[in-house]
């Protein structure tokens, strides 16, 4: 006990008279006991400092919860919007891939339904805008920038060439190997037996061995097509000889198929002339 404590112990009053009558009463104790008065300190009491700080420390510690919790779904929320922002991009790119592939075929071809027309557009048409197109017309098939008619007719050669030139154009003139390829093509399906074949525009009918086409061009020796032994010039059915080329194997993927024969036999043919150029929208 330190000089400052003053302590008051076992301390008691007691009420012991009555009333004017004289009759006791039950006394009435006042007791007071264990008392200790002790000067203020400026030191928490044990007890006091014990319960003080668990509860400072749960609120901090509810705070640097809640700081990770909002944390956490800051980080969750910042990776689900750079994930969906890269889904993005990927698929913005492979719209930009799409549309160019698009272009690039409608720009290739283009089909006219109302005309009836075989068209190819140089350039990607704007569906709104006519362009500028190569077309052919009814009946006749389109290749590079040419049209060609097979005509069923049998005719002589010269009756031939005057039909191709009152359709606008005059008997096929080969000038390549890819030409000469596409002919013999379609000439599988329109052939019915082998002699079935078709005139070309090439003849030596002004000098015989000298094969010139039908614009008095000569035939250039590298790009001629004679199948085996031909030309032969055969008499057998005209004494004049074979001075027109035919053309047709059929069954036979072979491109050497020129035959010469009688320009006075009739035989189907094919025409030639160049594909138009015109305005026209493109569907």
């Amino acid at each position: 006990m330190t000089d400052d404590d003053v302590v008051y112990s076992d301390v008691k009053f007691i009420k012991s008279t009555g009333k004017a009558t004289g009759e006791a009463f039950p006394p009435a104790e006042t007791t007071y006991a264990g008392v200790r008065k002790t000067e203020p300190s400026t030191e928490l009491p044990a007890g006091s400092q014990q319960q003080a700080v668990p509860n400072g420390g749960s609120k901090i510690t509810s705070e640097r919860v809640a700081i990770a919790v909002l944390s956490a779904l800051l980080a969750a929320a910042a990776i689900a919007l750079g994930f969906t922002s890269h889904k993005n991009s990927q698929t913005m790119e492979e719209l930009q891939k799409l549309t160019a592939v698009n272009k690039n075929l409608t720009g290739r071809h283009c089909e006219v339904k109302t005309c009836n027309l075989s068209t190819t557009c140089p350039q990607p048409p704007d569906s709104k805008i006519p362009v500028t197109c190569l077309k052919c017309q009814e009946g006749w098939e389109k290749h590079g920038g040419h049209c060609y008619y097979f005509s069923t007719n049998r005719l002589l050669w010269n009756r031939s060439r005057e039909e191709c030139r009152r359709k606008g154009g005059d008997l096929v003139q080969i000038d390549s190997k890819e030409e000469q390829s596409f002919l013999a093509m379609k000439l599988q399906d329109k052939m019915n037996f082998p002699e079935d074949k078709f005139w070309i525009g090439l003849t030596d009918s002004q000098e015989e061995g000298a094969w010139l086409w039908v614009d008095g061009s000569p035939l250039n020796i590298s790009l001629a097509f004679w199948s085996d032994r031909e030309p032969d010039d055969w008499k057998g059915e005209d004494k004049d000889g074979e001075d027109c080329a035919r053309m047709g194997e059929k069954g036979s993927s072979d491109l050497n198929s020129w035959l010469d024969k009688s320009c006075k036999m009739s035989q189907k043919s094919i025409c030639e002339k160049s594909a138009e150029t015109g305005r026209i929208q493109c569907i």
